[in-house]
């Protein structure tokens, strides 16, 4: 019997799309394909890759107005944010941009005698297991580089964006990737291990859970592939005492709850300097108060759905409990009726938390922050690595000396200063502890999907 993989909208609960799993004979023979075609691809000159990735992102913008309502239906992003079209451009742009320079042979030695050279090599079929949250900024991390470099690309994207992976494929094989060089394939996870297990990739990127990366890690398990994990986070922002309030309250709280919550990098923990802690707090319920909670296809909503009715409930157990353990949620769901007790969740705010609380320790990835007071930036630091994760951390200070000695001190994948929830392509995308290992964007990124080649050329043979 056909399994089929079915996407249950946010939006109202019903079944938005559904497609078959491949079996794993026919996902099989579908790498076969990847694999076969591979050599051609990576003969292509790299100007000719180049122009095909770009082609392909240009064709995916003439789409703009399609994948935006779809996006809203399938994991609830109101429509009024318009997609994730802007970062895909930028990604791709700057991938493009550097390729050339990075993907260059390292030359070591031409000489007379001798050729020594370091060259990039592809990998070969690049696999790549993407998230819903961010559908196609994260596909793209990976999508763009290693097509750029020369690999062929299987995409399996998630269950709750079924249809993201359709969309890349449509637009890229319209712009002349090859369809045998790109491909989305529809799999469970079943035959995702075994396709792993049995040394079918060359790499694999994974975004997801822990539990999701450990499945990969097993999988993988004396095959040596190459990995790439970002599997989340818990990421703090620290108020300091010389901190603009006004601006931090907007960043911080944004970067809290845009895209209800459902941010790898959004802020989950807010440490503030006691001199602020009063007004900051203040603040920032007011700026949640603000909020309109909706259907996403009505253009006063600012925060939508969570992508699935789980998702919620795992938020709301955790509010649920910090508050039996003695927190005070400030904020009143009364205020937002559209919360029905499933996949539209109120934002809350919470004080008088502790990491004792799942709250502060355990991933929420919904519209909910907890808020602690701190004395100075020891205590600071300790609770901020005082935790599992560690892919970004939040500093919010006028002096850029004072944010660059903090930082060296925390457990984290990137630092920002008077920003957060943001992924600079000229910079490593990469983390620590549970986040996982490995690098995307930036030169590191065009790494990841390479491996290096030396080449030892005696020129003589006295």
């Amino acid at each position: 019997m056909t399994k089929m993989i079915q996407c249950i909208s946010p939006v109202d609960g019903r079944v938005y799309a559904e497609r078959p799993a491949l079996t794993l004979i026919e996902a099989e023979a579908r790498v076969a394909r990847a694999r076969a075609a591979q050599p051609d691809w990576a003969d292509r000159p790299l100007a000719e890759r180049i122009a095909l990735v770009r082609a392909g992102v240009a064709k995916l913008n003439g789409m703009t107005e399609r994948l935006v309502e779809e996006l809203a239906w399938q994991m609830g992003r109101p429509t009024r944010y318009g997609g994730e079209f802007g970062g895909v451009n930028d990604r791709t742009n700057h991938m493009a941009g550097i390729a050339a320079e990075v993907l260059a042979p390292m030359v070591v030695e031409n000489s007379n005698l001798f050729e020594r050279r370091i060259e990039r090599e592809p990998h070969g079929v690049v696999f790549i297991v993407a998230p819903w949250n961010y559908p196609y900024l994260t596909t793209i991390n990976t999508l763009a580089p290693a097509l750029i470099a020369g690999n062929a690309v299987i995409l399996k994207h998630a269950t709750q964006t079924l249809l993201v992976g359709e969309r890349l494929a449509e637009a890229f094989h319209a712009a002349g990737v090859p369809e045998d060089v790109f491909q989305n394939l529809c799999l469970d996870h079943a035959v995702t291990e075994e396709l792993i297990g049995s040394r079918a990739f060359g790499f694999v990127n994974f975004t997801g859970s822990v539990g999701g990366g450990k499945a990969m890690e097993r999988a993988a398990a004396g095959t040596f592939t190459a990995m790439g994990l970002e599997l989340g986070g818990k990421d703090p922002g620290y108020v300091m005492d010389d901190a603009d309030l006004d601006a931090a309250v907007d960043g911080l709280m944004d970067g809290a709850m845009y895209n209800a919550g459902q941010c790898c990098c959004g802020i989950e923990r807010i440490y503030v300097a006691e001199r602020l802690y009063d007004a900051f707090v203040e603040k920032a319920v007011a700026w949640v108060k603000a909020l309109k909670l909706g259907n996403p296809f009505d253009p006063a909503t600012t925060i939508g759905p969570m992508a699935n009715r789980r998702f919620a409930e795992t938020v709301r157990g955790q509010i649920a409990d910090a508050v039996t353990d003695g927190a005070t949620a400030l904020i009143d769901p009364a205020l937002f009726p559209a919360d029905d007790g499933g996949a539209y969740l109120a934002p809350q705010i919470l004080v008088g938390v502790n990491h004792e609380m799942r709250v502060m320790r355990e991933e929420s990835f919904g519209p909910v922050v907890g808020i602690m007071a701190v004395k100075d930036d020891d205590h600071a630091i300790a609770m901020m690595n005082d935790c599992d994760y560690g892919l970004t951390a939040s500093l919010w200070t006028r002096d850029a000396g004072r944010a660059a000695r903090v930082g060296r001190r925390i457990e984290t994948g990137t630092v920002f200063q008077n920003r957060c929830d943001y992924l600079d392509p000229a910079l490593c995308w990469t983390g620590c502890k549970d986040t996982g290992r490995g690098a995307a964007l930036g030169p590191l990124g065009f790494h990841s999907v390479t491996r290096p080649k030396s080449y030892h050329l005696k020129k003589v043979t006295q």
